[in-house]
C-alpha cells in the first residue's frame, strides 16, 4: 500500500510552509531518519526526515512551491516489494498541495441529504451549525462572510469581490456569479467594471442638520498605494511568510496591547571595567583556527543576565497575560532580538537567571549565527517570558520596542556613550545607557514597570552581583 508524506506541522502555529527543496529523486530509497526535504516556515527552514522506508514514488509538489497546507500530500512512497508506478498513480489521483489563493475560494457544499462536519478552520461545527437552511426571516452567511443568495435579494459574494465593487462603484447584485452556487468571485467583478457595469445607486442624503456618520479608517489598497508613484520608478518585492508574520504580530501588538513606557539611564563605567578583566582572564582553547578565548562577553550578554536577574527580583513583572488568569513564570525565559536577511526573529536564552555569563555569551552567539541561516527550532525561538531588543552598536541613543506577545515587557537598548553627569556637585565624565522598558500595561503597570527598570539599574550599576 503507497506510504503518504504529508506537510509536517513545524511549530504548533504553523498553518502553511514552503517547500524549499528536495533532497531525494523519484525512484530514490529512502530509510527512517533520512533527509528528503528542506521546508521553509514564516521563521526558519528546517529538515524534514523520512519516518518509513520504501521508495519515493512520485514527488506531489515541486520544489519551490510556496503556500503549501499543513498536512497536504506532498510526496508518495512505494513500500518494499510495492509497484512504484502503481504508488505514483495513487498519488496522481491527490488533490495538489499547491498554495491555495487566500481570497476567492468557496468551500464545497456538501451533496444534498449530507452535512459537513468540518468548519473551514478546521475544527468541528456544531450540530446547531449544520442545519441546510436558516433560521426563518435570517439570511444565511457563507463561512469565509460572503451571504449566501436569498429570496431577500441577497447576493451570495466573497468579501473580496464585495469590496472591489464598492471601489468601482459597481452594484454587486447584478454581477453574475460564475462561483459555486452562482457565487460573485473577483473575476465577475473584474469583468462587470470592463464591460461597463451596471453602478451602485446613490447613497440617500441624510437629513438636513443630520451629523454626517464618520467613515472606518482603511487601509490604502494595494492599486491604491501604486497610482501614487509613476510607472517604472519601483520594482515590486512579494512579502515572504517571515514578513507577512511579522506585519500581522505587530499589528497584533499595538492594537491589542495597551503599552507603557518607561526611561532610565544606567552608567556603564564599572560593568565595562568588569568585562574586560572577565575577557582577559578567559581560560584559552585550541581550536582547527588556533588558540581562540573559550568566551569573550558583550554588553549584551550582561544585559540580558541582568535582566534576568531583575525579573527574579521582582517576580510580579515576569508574567503574561490572558483573559482568564496572569501567567507567573518561575525563570525567566529572555528571548533577544536578532536582524536576519528579511526580517527580525528572537532566540531566546532559557533560563537566563541561573546561567554564568560565559554560558549566556557563548549562547547566544550560537543561536545568532543559526537564526541569520535560518536553522533554528521552533522551541527556540518561541515562548519566553521577556526581551532585549539592542540597537546600540549602530549609534541609536534610546527607541522604544513594540511588545512580543505573550511576553508583558520588553528592553530596549541604546548605545553606552560618554556624557557629562553630576556627582557630589561636581560635573563628570561618565558612560551612560539609556534603556526603556515597554510593558503592557494589564500585567505590568507603571510602579511595577519602574520597580523592575530600578532593579536592572542596580545589576548593571554594581556588575559584580551578576556572579555570585
Amino acid at each position: 500500500m503507497p506510504i503518504n508524506i504529508t506537510m509536517p506541522a513545524l511549530s504548533p502555529t504553523m498553518e502553511e510552509g514552503n517547500l524549499s527543496k528536495w533532497l531525494v529523486n523519484e525512484g530514490d530509497k529512502v530509510s527512517p531518519g533520512d533527509v528528503i526535504a528542506e521546508i521553509e516556515t514564516d521563521k526558519a527552514t528546517m529538515e524534514v526526515e523520512a519516518v518509513d522506508e520504501g521508495t519515493v514514488a512520485k514527488l506531489v509538489v515541486p520544489a519551490g512551491t510556496e503556500g503549501v497546507k499543513v498536512n497536504a500530500l506532498i510526496a508518495v512512497l512505494a513500500a518494499e516489494g510495492e509497484d512504484v508506478s502503481a504508488a505514483a498513480k495513487a498519488g496522481d489521483g491527490t488533490a495538489s498541495a499547491k498554495a491555495e489563493a487566500k481570497q476567492d475560494k468557496a468551500p464545497i457544499s456538501p451533496p444534498v441529504g449530507e452535512t459537513s462536519t468540518k468548519s473551514t478552520e478546521g475544527g468541528a461545527v456544531p450540530p446547531a451549525a449544520r442545519s441546510e437552511a436558516p433560521p426563518s426571516g435570517l439570511p444565511a452567511i457563507s463561512p469565509i462572510g460572503g451571504e449566501i443568495s436569498q429570496s431577500d435579494g441577497r447576493t451570495f459574494a466573497s468579501p473580496l469581490a464585495r469590496r472591489i465593487a464598492k471601489e468601482a462603484g459597481v452594484d454587486i447584485a447584478a454581477v453574475t456569479g460564475s462561483g459555486p452556487h452562482g457565487r460573485v468571485v473577483k473575476a465577475d467583478v473584474d469583468a462587470a467594471i470592463s464591460g461597463g457595469g451596471k453602478t451602485a445607486p446613490a447613497a440617500k442624503a441624510a437629513p438636513a442638520g443630520a451629523p454626517a456618520p464618520a467613515a472606518a479608517p482603511r487601509p490604502m489598497s494595494d492599486e491604491q498605494v501604486l497610482k501614487l508613484f509613476a510607472e517604472g520608478s519601483y520594482e515590486l518585492v512579494p512579502h515572504d511568510n517571515m514578513r507577512k508574520t511579522i506585519a500581522r504580530r505587530l499589528v497584533e501588538a499595538k492594537t491589542t496591547i495597551p503599552h507603557f513606557y518607561l526611561t532610565l539611564d544606567c552608567e556603564l563605567d564599572a560593568l565595562l571595567a568588569l568585562r574586560t578583566q572577565i575577557n582577559t582572564a578567559a581560560p584559552v582553547k585550541k581550536t582547527e583556527k588556533g588558540e581562540t578565548p573559550a568566551y569573550k562577553l558583550s554588553v549584551n550578554d550582561m544585559v540580558i543576565k541582568a535582566l534576568a536577574m531583575a525579573l527574579m527580583a521582582v517576580p510580579d513583572a515576569n508574567a503574561s497575560w490572558t483573559e482568564n488568569a496572569m501567567v507567573k513564570h518561575k525563570h525567566a525565559d529572555v528571548g533577544v532580538a536578532v536582524s536576519i536577511p528579511g526580517g527580525l526573529i528572537t532566540p531566546i536564552i532559557r533560563r537566563a537567571d541561573e546561567k554564568t555569563l560565559s554560558v549566556i555569551s557563548n549562547e547566544m552567539k550560537d543561536l545568532a549565527g543559526r537564526a541569520r541561516s535560518r536553522k533554528l527550532k521552533p522551541e527556540e525561538y518561541q515562548g519566553g517570558t521577556t526581551a532585549v531588543s539592542n540597537l546600540g552598536m549602530f549609534g541609536i541613543k534610546d527607541f522604544s520596542a513594540v511588545i512580543n506577545p505573550p511576553h508583558a515587557t520588553i528592553l530596549a537598548v541604546g548605545a553606552g556613550e560618554q556624557r557629562a553627569v553630576v556627582k557630589n556637585g561636581e560635573i563628570k565624565i561618565a558612560t551612560i545607557m539609556s534603556v526603556t522598558l515597554s510593558t503592557d500595561h494589564r500585567a505590568v503597570d507603571g510602579a511595577l514597570g519602574a520597580e523592575l527598570l530600578v532593579a536592572f539599574k542596580r545589576m548593571i550599576e554594581n556588575p559584580m552581583g551578576m556572579l555570585v
